[in-house]
Parts: structure tokens; sequence; C-alpha cells
């Protein structure tokens, strides 16, 4: 999320506050109301966090009532259907989803750092 030059202003109290706005990637602008409680002394009251953020991510986005999730941009059923847990993770931590050879070298990097010795099967 980037910082807006928007801000919202509440008034509580008898007294006018402001807090900034944040636009993200995808969906709609949010109110950073982190400083709320210790600018006012209040909460907010959402039931079922429907008009809850509870957390910035730049890999996930999720939209309940819509049924949207999407990792990096892409739809999870799409990732699910057409691609390998692999490619996923490749995606998960690069940004962007792996051509053949960086999939190649990236699942026999994998592969490599996740071998037991032997020995470890005994104990």
């Amino acid at each position: 999320m980037t910082k807006s030059n928007n801000t919202a202003k509440l008034q509580t109290a008898g007294k006018d506050f402001e807090f900034a706005v944040e636009t993200g990637t995808i969906g709609p602008d949010v109110i950073d109301v982190s400083s709320l409680y210790g600018q006012t002394g209040q909460f907010t009251y959402d039931p079922g966090f429907t008009s809850t953020a509870s957390c910035k991510s730049s890999i996930t986005y999720i939209d309940g009532e819509q049924g949207i999730l999407l990792h990096r941009g892409y739809p999870i059923d799409q990732l699910a259907e057409k691609g390998s847990f692999i490619e996923t993770c490749y995606l998960l931590l690069n940004g962007e989803l792996p051509n053949k050879e960086q999939l190649k070298e990236f699942d026999t990097a994998i592969t490599r750092h996740t071998m037991l010795h032997e020995q470890l099967y005994k104990f």
C-alpha cells in the first residue's frame, strides 16, 4: 500500500482527528485507523470484519464477498489447476511465475535442500 494525499477526518467527543488514507494495488482505498485509540481513546466496531483489513500484504489479495483470492495477482484456482506447488512457491517468493529454466533450477534447489541424511531415518 502507498500513502495517498487524502486524509479521512473524524469528529468525536467534540474534537477533530485526521487519519491517513492508503491506496492498495487492488481494491478500495483504506483509512489507517491504527492510531485511533491512541488519539481518541475509542475503538472501531465492525462485526464480522466486513470493512476491516487485518494486515498489509504484497503477496495476497482477498475479497470474501466476491470470492476472490489472488496470489501475486493470479487467481488461486488457476494456480491450483494449471500450476504446481513448486511453481506457486516460486511465484510467492519471487513475484512472478518461473520460466522452464527457472523452474528446473528452483526444483533442483528445493530437492537438494530437503534431502535427509540416512541416519536421521533411524533416529
